[in-house]
């Protein structure tokens, strides 16, 4: 069992940044951060995926990737996720997650974790 622990959420104005950590028990090779609006779906926001050594690729949310970046350190177990300039439309509960795979099919991600609450201020 994978364990997934998110911190760095809070209350931030618009056009200010946050930085979400995820520290995991082991990262697995897909590491994803996935958030959701009351309301709305759960919605993918961006991975992160090993790709032998030191190489990592990254995808994003074709709506967000001008604004968020992904991070991964295997060596630290950790997967962070830079907001910049956040908008009210950017609340949500954020949620890290892992897949044994690449993850392309959210069902793919076997293990998540409690999440973290942004909240924007306008």
């Amino acid at each position: 069992q994978v364990q997934l622990v998110e911190s760095g959420g809070g209350l931030v104005q618009a056009g200010g940044s946050l930085r979400l950590s995820c520290v995991a028990s082991a990262l697995m090779y897909t590491m994803g951060w996935f958030r959701q609006a009351p309301g709305k779906e759960r919605e993918f926001v961006a991975s992160t995926r090993w790709r032998g050594g030191s190489t990592y690729s990254a995808d994003y949310a074709d709506s967000l990737k001008d604004r968020f970046t992904i991070f991964r350190d295997n060596a630290k177990n950790t997967v962070a996720l830079q907001m910049n300039s956040l908008m009210p439309e950017d609340a949500a509960v954020y949620y890290c997650a892992a897949a044994p795979n690449d993850g392309y099919d959210t069902a793919s991600y076997l293990y998540w974790g409690q999440g973290t609450k942004v909240t924007v201020s306008s």
